[in-house]
């Protein structure tokens, strides 16, 4: 990507500010967006009503045409991408390159996708990116995350203003409806679109369809590539990549002036002989015109003695005239920049007098005001004794009901409920019922009269009760009352073999069961 050739300020962006870029640039290039997509969507608008026209079923045509909006959002896409870079394309370019691309996930936008609120930050991943696969799906992922609300908002906003937009088409016509004619002519124009549309109403509201679909869309594609590149710039850290390549070339530019400066210092330091033969030979000549230099006049000019000392310090080849130098160095100095004096104005009361003091307030306005002042800083004080005083006047009649709450019974920490009244009687041999159930083909209610059986044997040993309805966690808890560890562990076993049952739906083998009910029998009594 030629983020150098970028002609906006890529830095990273608040979302809404993102919003903002792109609808900015959708304005910026409407020309070259609205043109094409005038060119595609209208023959298809026209051939869609043409289709429905002939079936009797223009809400079709309306269907299709809000349906195919993906279709046509790739215009708006490419022109935004292109003009971002270079300069936007011509409206024959756009059409033309909708023949070769963006068909990239068009069949998902097309259908499962097509109420997504966040196509219009994934479409850019999608035609833009050039990935594909895994890779597409975790880069839209890693793009869409943390502007999804964003998004959503931006199309639940301009999907409201399309909806604003149709419905003010549709009123425009009452405009010119007289005022007296006004409730005859609202409720003709409600048969007319609900009760039995025509078909004239019909393509007219298709049409209005079309046109506030065609406002709000390309500003809603815009501000999702706006979206799209602030979360780019602040994922790539675009901005410090271009901040790096100016800095490059700012080095690169500096380099190339400090050789050139080291390259002119070795050429003084190391003059040239031709050079240094001719500045021996004037100063041969000058030798030879006269033995002493001669003095210079009392009113010679600043512009000689600029002269003579240009010419000790450069050459005398060098001094042509000095009166340029004289007038670059008056230019310099008249620059505010290097003159020390400011000049600063400001205005000031022509009437300096005194003001008058403000006169002062009679005493007892004075002394209303302290009062005041008491009564507003020690108010919340005076409240508070009035209403501690007030509960201690009216105490009789409170406080029995205070002392009320303090008898209100407390369970006891623990399981002290019984269990529920018409809860099934157990069988008088568990054992046998148990095995006949598992032979039956019921495996599930063996298991269950086997779970029950053991509670209830639990709660009698152990001495606790349950409440209606107990976990198997709380009737665990329980059996820690239980005297002897041999019975823990076995109640312990059932519970776990009921709880795979249950939850897992994992049964076990047969000769687990037979296993487990024969340990049950015995520790709990069921054995015969």
């Amino acid at each position: 990507m030629r983020l150098d050739q970028v002609r906006v300020e890529l830095r990273p962006r608040l979302p809404w500010e993102a919003v903002e870029l792109g609808m900015a640039l959708v304005r910026r290039h409407a020309g070259a967006i609205w043109r094409p997509w005038a060119a595609a969507t209208l023959p298809v608008f026209a051939l869609f009503n043409a289709a429905a026209w002939a079936i009797d079923a223009l809400w079709l045509a309306a269907l299709a045409t809000w349906w195919l909006l993906p279709l046509f959002d790739r215009i708006v896409l490419f022109v935004l991408s292109r003009a971002v870079f270079d300069d936007p394309p011509t409206p024959r370019q756009t059409l033309a390159a909708q023949r070769g691309w963006g068909w990239r996930g068009l069949g998902a936008r097309l259908s499962w996708a097509r109420f997504s609120p966040w196509r219009c930050i994934g479409m850019p991943v999608e035609l833009l990116e050039g990935v594909e696969g895994e890779a597409l799906r975790l880069r839209r992922r890693v793009v869409v995350d943390g502007i999804q609300g964003h998004a959503f908002l931006l199309t639940l906003v301009c999907q409201l203003f399309v909806l604003s937009l149709l419905a003010s088409l549709l009123s425009l016509v009452l405009m010119f409806v007289p005022a007296e004619l006004l409730s005859e002519s609202a409720r003709a124009m409600w048969a007319l679109v609900v009760d039995e549309p025509p078909r004239g109403a019909q393509l007219a509201f298709n049409a209005a369809l079309w046109l506030a679909l065609s406002i709000i869309e390309p500003f809603l594609v815009g501000a999702g590539f706006g979206l799209y590149l602030s979360r780019r710039v602040r994922i790539e850290a675009w901005d410090i990549e271009l901040a790096l390549r100016r800095m490059r070339a700012r080095l690169a530019q500096a380099a190339g002036l400090a050789l050139a400066a080291c390259a002119l210092a070795l050429g003084l330091l190391a003059p040239a002989p031709a050079a240094a033969q001719a500045t021996q030979r004037i100063q041969d000549e000058r030798e030879r015109a006269a033995h002493l230099p001669p003095k210079p006049h009392p009113g010679a000019s600043a512009a000689e003695g600029e002269a003579s000392t240009l010419a000790r310090v450069f050459g005398e080849e060098a001094v042509v005239d000095a009166r340029p130098f004289r007038q670059a160095v008056k230019r310099a100095y008249e620059d505010p920049l290097l003159d020390r004096s400011r000049i600063e104005r400001s205005w000031e009361r022509r009437d300096r007098s005194e003001p008058e003091p403000p006169a002062k307030a009679p005493p007892w306005l004075l002394a209303l005001g302290r009062v005041i002042a008491v009564v507003g800083e020690y108010g919340l004080w005076l409240l508070l004794g009035l209403l501690l005083l007030a509960l201690a006047l009216t105490a009789k009649r409170w406080w029995p009901w205070m002392r009320g709450l303090r008898d209100t019974p407390v369970p006891e920490s623990g399981i002290v409920q019984v269990a529920a009244p018409d809860a099934e009687a157990l069988p008088a041999d568990l054992a046998a019922a148990a095995r006949r159930l598992w032979r039956e083909g019921r495996p599930r209610r063996a298991l269950a009269l086997l779970y029950r059986g053991s509670v209830e044997a639990m709660v009698a040993r152990a001495g606790v009760t349950l409440v209606p309805g107990a976990t198997e966690a709380q009737c665990l808890r329980a059996s820690r009352g239980l005297p002897d560890a041999d019975d823990r562990n076995a109640f312990a076993r059932m519970v776990r073999v009921w709880q795979y049952a249950a939850y897992a739906r994992h049964l076990p083998a047969e000769e687990e069961f037979e296993s487990l009910l024969g340990e049950l029998s015995q520790r709990f009594g069921w054995a015969r």
